[in-house]
């Protein structure tokens, strides 16, 4: 048996699991710490009908019921959705509570649109972090250099030498001069 977890939001507790292999939320949770209210399930009733209004005709099709754990301890088939279709769920609900998820999803969905219409802005985006990386590995070398010099220098003693240097079995690397 799959093992079900609890994601905490704002201090609220909201049901998840995993279910052929991807995680799946209790609706009933997302929208009560999103919407605060009062009747979680007559929301979520109501949101149905809405959904499908708006044309989300396959929303039955991507909604499971799963047994979550009630406050009472018994086991109860819950209507649970998977990450991306709790996400098109959320752009619905009206709350204060969900305008930043929406606009980050927006600008999200924009940067996505942009990469698809020039490619090379999703290499751009891939490569940001390695000239960083590259200059901060540059630097560290730098100091580990300075300070096994300095620890030589101390010591009077080689730190790397020809009995604690690991041989290479690749030819062409530089080797131990003593």
């Amino acid at each position: 048996m799959v093992e079900n977890k609890l994601a905490v939001f704002e201090g609220k507790k909201i049901r998840k699991t995993i279910h052929n292999n991807e995680w799946w939320f209790s609706i009933i949770d997302v929208i009560e710490v999103l919407t605060d209210s009062s009747i979680p399930k007559r929301y979520w009733s109501d949101l149905k009908r809405k959904l499908v209004t708006e044309g989300y005709s396959e929303l039955y099709e991507k909604i499971v019921q799963l047994k979550f754990a009630a406050t009472d301890g018994k086991f109860y088939a819950t209507d649970c959705a998977n990450t991306e279709t709790m996400f098109r769920i959320i752009q619905s609900i009206p709350s204060p509570k969900v305008e930043p998820l929406k606009r980050w999803l927006a600008k999200v969905g924009k940067e996505r649109i942009d990469e698809i219409e020039d490619p090379q802005l999703t290499r751009d985006r891939d490569s940001k972090g390695f000239v960083p990386l590259k200059k901060d590995a540059k630097e560290g070398g730098a100091v580990a250099g300075r300070t096994r010099k300095d620890i030589e220098k101390r010591s009077g003693k080689k730190v790397v030498s020809s009995e604690n240097f690991k041989e290479l079995s690749m030819t062409g690397k530089r080797r131990i001069k003593e």
